[in-house]
């Protein structure tokens, strides 16, 4: 078994969270929860592209960018918690047969990087979401 860092881990779960690597990397391809990962990230990159080929009024667009968005974001809240976490309890769950070396600023640099970026990534895709809702409701509304 191979020694699994913090740093590594937290910086996958930033930049590839999204599309579960960070899971592979820690559990393996048997992981059931990364399977979850691709398939909303990917369908949140069609919304995108579909947002950016037809326009804000595409109803398919508005209901699936937000997928990116809170994958994204779940990505950069799982960075912040391989991040923070101790390395007691890190090497506990992932290196019970032997101790990683002690991280330094790498997960530390992670986490702070995944609140700046998760952060904003969710507030876009609550203000996306609110503002297609509205502009949905009020053209269903009689005059």
């Amino acid at each position: 078994m191979s020694v699994k860092h913090k740093g590594v881990a937290a910086w996958l779960a930033l930049l590839l969270g999204s599309l579960g690597l960070h899971r592979v990397y820690l559990f393996g391809l048997r992981d059931r929860w990364w399977w979850l990962h691709p398939l909303p990230t990917l369908l949140g990159l069609a919304g995108l592209q579909r947002f950016q080929a037809i326009g804000q009024h595409d109803l398919w667009a508005a209901w699936t960018l937000p997928l990116l968005g809170l994958m994204l974001a779940q990505g950069a809240l799982c960075a912040i918690v391989y991040g923070l976490s101790s390395d007691e309890k890190w090497n506990a769950r992932h290196n019970p047969h032997r101790a990683a070396p002690p991280t330094r600023w790498l997960p530390v640099l992670a986490a702070v990087t995944a609140l700046l970026l998760g952060g904003t990534a969710l507030m876009a895709t609550i203000a996306f979401s609110a503002q297609r809702y509205f502009e949905i409701s009020a053209e269903a509304e009689p005059r």
